[in-house]
């Protein structure tokens, strides 16, 4: 383009070539001069202008590249421009074929006659020579086309030699693949380099730089659409690795993801399944110890909060929801379904949950790891066989009614179900000590030790249980008046850490206790981490024992408070596991045991007065039928006949001639006063049967009295009913016995009977 520009018919080259040494003289005055790139641009422009107007076939972006090409040449009045000899040997090789071929004239005369026609010239040759360059042996000569053009109309007319330099090299041996990368070899033009190195960084790198911005802003719209910062797993920062965790509790997690997501080497499982449920009270740190794991694993924690869901949600559609925010969980839910893998999915307080929607789950925990879910309203099956897919499941044995809650079983089957609020086998110390471990950073005192080696935690625990040990163990350099401090804590610690305890035993032994087999009020106050952390921060060195009580006291009745009933007992059953009861209290909660069998015994709902009133005669017709029945005989051991005879013939009067005035009178036995009670007692019995047998024939002759028409037909007989009505035919159709009289005078010997060992 330079060189056409250069050589056109209405050049005025003198006055280009004074002012490009202007330029140059300007700016050698100063580094700061500016006067070559101002007239660069004017060059380019001009050159753009001249491309316009004689339709040359030229890129105009290639302009300011000539420019430069033009201010760098020009030094003198009469520049030498330089060609190379790649564009020599293509314009060589050229005339060589117009001579050789026949058809040489033809071409010869052509660009005779185009020769004040410079588009029409240059787009002939620029045919020709590609068309040469298309032969093997010239094909490396193809960028070299417009200059070898350049060289062949301007050549003879214009100041020039050829520079016999190596341009080209070629690298062999590649294993990568590339646009200019051919059979593991790639071409490299040195003269090229400059050009491709400024489109890179004119056109390349700010189209680059334009994408990436784009593309920002439409993930950070579409991240927070989806808000995928929610779905990052971030551990407590006050979350403690004790040692309950590592020997228990993350094996069996461990066991239970790689049974769900497989592990590598050679034993990985092919039968992906299953899902792990974790069951707890609330506060032992369920969803605080999955998002570690998560977050470990580096997968993607997608909760799904319970409670949001409600009892009403029963699919998976987020159409069907019945609140925003149902809605809104189901759609993170859908989201993880849609992401597929290295997801943990973590249902939490599946107890306010309806189970028709955990039923959803069943053949994504089987061996077919399939579920059907709704994404952007189209239903969709999602197949997670063989990916990185978990499912976790999170509950507390209570709802929020205090009813124990239930899972489909075909979901229990297919589950690993550990609950870390109870105790397992052989864990009981760690259990206990992972009180004190988890409430560290509550207290003042502790915290520093939550950040230090944990050995120094266990070697102060054992001192502070009354064991001898040696304070140089201790990793950390602390000071006699810090050990007797923590020493303290842990003390007092450990007093509230064994009544948390035994509240978290009761809790859990309630909660799997059906109601019609309790034999006491339910126990709602819960001993777990949340409640120890409560109480660890409000304990110092300097507490006294009764203090120490009066703290758990203060802290319980707090609880007992938020529950929506049975306050007093859960108080009083408190009271009972501390061993703290009063008189009174103790009497108090006797009363409240015995009230709360007897209404349980009554049976019915309150509002239910003819229910109650046939239950409680059912139950004492029921009882008075056992009266008859014969009680249950245990065998008898053999009697002794060879000892018992011994000692009657031993109560023998020595001689039989003794007289009857000197012999003893035989011993009377008074049973006037037993056999009068059993006569009364078989009186008040006859009585009450006589009054069940008039009552049973009062109901029946009020039920057999005529009603009207329109009167609303009897109610059916209940079970119960009918076996009470049984049970009061069997009592009236007894033959009527006599009172019996007995003889209440004391008995005397019988003269006629002769003496013996018995009578």
């Amino acid at each position: 383009m330079a060189v056409a520009w250069w050589c056109r018919s209405d050049a005025v080259t003198h006055d280009t070539v004074d002012r490009i040494r202007a330029a140059r003289a300007i700016d050698a005055l100063s580094p700061a001069g500016r006067a070559l790139p101002t007239l660069r641009d004017e060059l380019a422009a001009t050159l753009v202008e001249w491309l316009q107007r004689d339709a040359l076939p030229f890129a105009a972006t290639d302009a300011p590249a000539a420019a430069a090409f033009l201010t760098d040449t020009v030094t003198t009045a009469t520049p030498t421009f330089r060609f190379t000899h790649y564009a020599d040997a293509l314009a060589t090789a050229f005339r060589t074929r117009l001579t050789d071929e026949t058809s040489g004239g033809a071409l010869t005369s052509a660009l005779q006659r185009l020769d004040g026609r410079p588009a029409g010239a240059w787009s002939l040759l620029r045919q020709a020579l590609e068309a040469l360059t298309a032969l093997p042996d010239q094909a490396h000569l193809a960028a070299y086309v417009p200059e070898a053009i350049a060289l062949l109309r301007h050549g003879p007319h214009l100041t020039h030699m050829v520079e016999h330099v190596t341009l080209m090299a070629a690298v062999d041996g590649l294993l990568g693949e590339h646009a200019r990368i051919r059979e593991g070899r790639l071409a490299l033009a040195v003269d090229d380099l400059p050009a491709r190195f400024a489109e890179h960084c004119e056109q390349f790198v700010p189209a680059w730089q334009r994408y990436q911005t784009l593309r920002g802003e439409v993930a950070q719209r579409e991240r927070s659409a989806m808000r995928l910062s929610e779905f990052k797993a971030r551990p407590l920062s006050s979350f403690v690795r004790n040692r309950l965790i590592n020997d228990v509790y993350l094996p069996v997690i461990g066991d239970n993801l790689a049974k769900q997501m497989g592990t590598v080497g050679e034993n990985k499982r092919s039968d992906l399944m299953g899902l792990l449920m974790m069951i707890s009270p609330p506060g032992y740190g369920k969803t605080t110890l999955m998002e570690y794991v998560a977050h470990r694993l580096g997968l993607v924690f997608m909760k799904i909060n319970g409670p949001a869901l409600g009892h009403e949600v029963r699919s998976l559609d987020p159409a069907q929801a019945p609140d925003a925010t149902s809605r809104q969980e189901l759609e993170k839910l859908n989201l993880a379904l849609e992401i597929g893998s290295n997801v943990m999915l973590y249902v939490d307080d599946i107890q306010h949950t309806h189970p028709e929607f955990l039923q959803k789950f069943i053949s994504l925990c089987d061996g077919t790891r399939r579920i059907e879910g709704v994404w952007r309203g189209r239903t969709k099956t999602y197949d997670m066989r063989g990916r990185k897919f978990a499912v976790v499941m999170a509950g507390n044995p209570y709802t929020e009614s205090g009813e124990v809650f239930k899972i489909p079983d075909m979901l229990a089957n297919r589950a690993d179900i550990y609950n870390l609020g109870d105790v397992l086998g052989g864990m009981e110390d760690a259990f206990l000590l992972s009180y004190v471990e988890n409430c560290l950073t509550s207290n003042p005192v502790l915290a520093p030790l939550a950040t230090r080696d944990m050995a120094d935690l266990y070697l102060l625990v054992d001192k502070a249980r009354g064991k001898e040990v040696s304070t140089n163990q201790l990793s950390h350099a602390y000071s006699g008046a810090e050990i007797g401090e923590i020493v303290a804590v842990l003390q007092r610690l450990l007093t509230v850490r064994d009544v948390v305890y035994r509240v978290n035993q009761q809790y859990i032994a309630s909660a799997a206790q059906a109601d019609k087999y309790r034999v006491e009020p339910p126990f709602r106050l819960q001993g777990s981490y949340r409640n120890m952390n409560k109480l660890a921060e409000k304990i110092s060195p300097v507490m006294n024992a009764a203090e120490l009580q009066q703290l758990i006291s203060d802290h319980y009745l707090g609880e007992a408070q938020l529950l929506t009933t049975g306050a007093e007992e859960n108080l009083l059953k408190l009271g009972e596991l501390r061993g703290t009861l009063s008189a009174e209290e103790q009497a108090r909660w006797q009363q409240i045991k015995a009230d709360f069998l007897r209404n349980k015994a009554m049976g019915a709902d309150e509002a239910d007065v003819g229910g109650r009133v046939v239950a409680q005669l059912a139950d004492i017709a029921v009882g008075l039928q056992r009266l008859g029945e014969p009680a249950p005989v245990e065998a008898a051991a053999p009697a002794p006949w060879e000892a018992l005879l011994a000692a009657l013939h031993a109560l023998r009067a020595p001689e039989a001639a003794t007289s009857a005035a000197s012999a003893p009178a035989a011993p009377v036995l008074d049973t006037a006063p037993v056999l009068e009670a059993l006569q009364q007692t078989m009186a008040r019995q006859d009585q009450l049967n006589a009054a069940l047998v008039a009552l049973a024939q009062a109901m029946r002759s009020t039920a057999a009295t005529p009603v009207s028409a329109g009167a609303r037909k009897a109610k059916s007989r209940s079970p119960r009913e009918a076996e009470f009505d049984r049970v009061i035919a069997s009592l009236a159709f007894k033959e009527e016995r006599p009172t019996p009289t007995l003889d209440v005078s004391p008995s005397t010997p019988d003269e006629n009977e002769e003496e013996g060992p018995w009578r």
